[in-house]
């Protein structure tokens, strides 16, 4: 995927510290949105899971562009699952069967030494898949490429961004800590809305957060690279129009109704 060049305001790290920090009050504060998965309903060999949060394992690289631009792509390995902040780890899950999400996004961040000064960015794209598989797999790099060894793959579920943001932050040592947020849009596929068991219709917008310690970090020639970073991913529910809404929705169907029976009658 080629580099944007669409120029974005790069949002201050004192305003993008608050939107994390508010999306994180907002979720300690009210419980996830529920869902059910239902893997043998993709062919897969696992049991049903009904969870609020995914959890998953980072493997990716970034790569720096001209002018604050960056290319990020990658796999994001499921390891288990939440439910009202419990762990749950399915039977089989990585094992007999497994879910991993392939991801390529870029964006513009500011160009400051990371090991020295924060620096904040937005994405300007985002696409992934949400595949499963049966049996095993490992996810690593071959040099900074991410790789993963699954095979069969079924094709659950993909997106595109709505909107997102990056920021890394000095940790000391020359080292520094990079973090993302993103919101997507999550569209089911076809052949696979058996797997989505509940909500139905399931949600269509997923909520993802990126957070990396040091050791998950390192520095390359044009950028880093994440091995086993740490994320989870939530969905929002469908919406849901308004009382005032749906009363002026009807209102305005009942007017079309008198006035399709005074045409009719004036004939």
């Amino acid at each position: 995927m080629s580099l944007s060049s669409k120029t974005l305001r790069r949002p201050s790290l004192r305003s993008v510290a608050a939107a994390m920090a508010l999306m994180t009050a907002c979720v300690a504060a009210s419980a996830l949105p529920q869902f059910t998965f239902t893997p043998s309903g993709a062919g897969l060999n696992g049991g049903a899971i009904t969870a609020d949060n995914i959890l998953f394992s980072d493997f990716a690289t970034v790569t720096s562009g001209p002018g604050g631009t960056f290319t990020e792509t990658g796999f994001l390995s499921i390891t288990g699952f939440q439910l009202g902040g419990t762990n749950l780890t399915p039977a089989g899950l990585n094992s007999d069967y497994g879910l991993y999400i392939a991801f390529t996004g870029t964006g513009t961040t500011t160009t400051n030494n990371p090991t020295t000064t924060p620096n904040t960015g937005t994405f300007d794209t985002l696409t992934y898949t949400l595949y499963g598989y049966n049996g095993s797999a490992t996810f690593g790099f071959s040099g900074n490429t991410p790789t993963e060894t699954a095979s069969g793959e079924v094709a659950l579920a993909s997106g595109t961004l709505i909107s997102g943001t990056v920021v890394t932050m000095p940790a000391g040592g020359g080292k520094f800590n990079p973090s993302a947020n993103a919101s997507l849009n999550f569209w089911v596929d076809p052949a696979a809305t058996a797997f989505f068991t509940a909500p139905n219709p399931f949600y269509n917008v997923a909520l993802t957060s990126f957070t990396n310690t040091t050791s998950q970090v390192t520095l390359t020639a044009d950028g880093f690279r994440i091995s086993q970073g740490s994320g989870s991913l939530n969905f929002e529910p469908l919406p849901v129009p308004e009382p005032s809404s749906t009363a002026m929705l009807l209102a305005g169907l009942g007017v079309a109704g008198l006035l399709y029976r005074r045409k009719m009658s004036a004939r």
